[in-house]
């Protein structure tokens, strides 16, 4: 759709063309990554990132902030994970089975129009 716009728009009244050439360059290479948030909505899902950037506030950065502690990338990256597993309750689960549960919270029906 974004692109099928950006084709769309008549030349003269852009700037750099070739700007736009790489924003469907880009848009083209990571259309699978690229969320619908209007069908996330549909389906009651998140659309933005706020739970994400706080659960990292709390698993990694609250953590690894202390006292000029200086992680590496792998480092961080593993305590990260066995945060993340203990909090969700998952850590026996792959400790056991090398296996995460994946499934999604229950959410909450609205009640039919009487």
């Amino acid at each position: 759709m974004a692109i099928a716009y950006l084709r769309g728009l008549d030349p003269n009244d852009v700037k750099d063309t070739e700007q736009i050439e790489k924003l469907i360059g880009y848009f083209s290479r990571n259309v699978c990554f690229i969320p619908c948030y209007a069908l996330r909505h549909q389906l009651g899902l998140r659309v933005s990132s706020n739970p994400v950037e706080k659960a990292n506030d709390l698993l990694v950065s609250n953590r690894q902030k202390h006292h000029g502690m200086s992680w590496s990338a792998s480092g961080s990256s593993s305590l990260a994970t066995l945060t993340s597993l203990r909090r969700n309750e998952e850590h026996m689960n792959w400790l056991r089975y090398h296996d995460i549960r994946f499934t999604f919270s229950q959410q909450k029906q609205a009640k039919p129009a009487a």
